[in-house]
């Protein structure tokens, strides 16, 4: 079975693949920086941006700490990601990502319902 996706607070119409990247930026030219893409098999995605980087993190189940993408190396913190409930968060560089980074990571998901072999990432697990 083919998994679909929608944003939750995106009026309940599928995401694909290859428009999940225009639909983000849409959002976030909107002043809208997160988004939680649910799947049909119970997974979902969550995505919070800056603007230049980006938490991505791929929830198994409801309770499930997941795995979230990282870039091992990177030094600093970055702040400036704002929730939809106003909460401003800050994270370390190597456990957010480059936006366009994170974009490939969710097209792969939402394409091939993996993640991609070559995207480092931390299981929170």
């Amino acid at each position: 079975m083919v998994e679909t996706w929608v944003i939750e607070d995106g009026g309940g119409a599928p995401v694909a693949a290859d428009t999940v990247e225009d639909v983000l930026r849409e959002r976030i030219a909107q002043g809208r920086f997160d988004a939680l893409l649910a799947g049909s098999s119970g997974r979902s995605l969550v995505f919070v941006t800056n603007g230049v980087r980006a938490m991505t993190v791929l929830l198994g189940e409801d309770g499930d700490p997941g795995e979230h993408a990282a870039d091992p190396g990177a030094e600093g913190t970055s702040g400036g990601f704002v929730l939809s409930n106003g909460q401003h968060d800050a994270y370390p560089d190597e456990d957010t990502v480059p936006l366009d980074e994170a974009f490939r990571i969710i097209g792969r998901i939402l394409r091939d319902g993996s993640w991609p072999s070559d995207a480092p990432r931390v299981v929170d697990r």
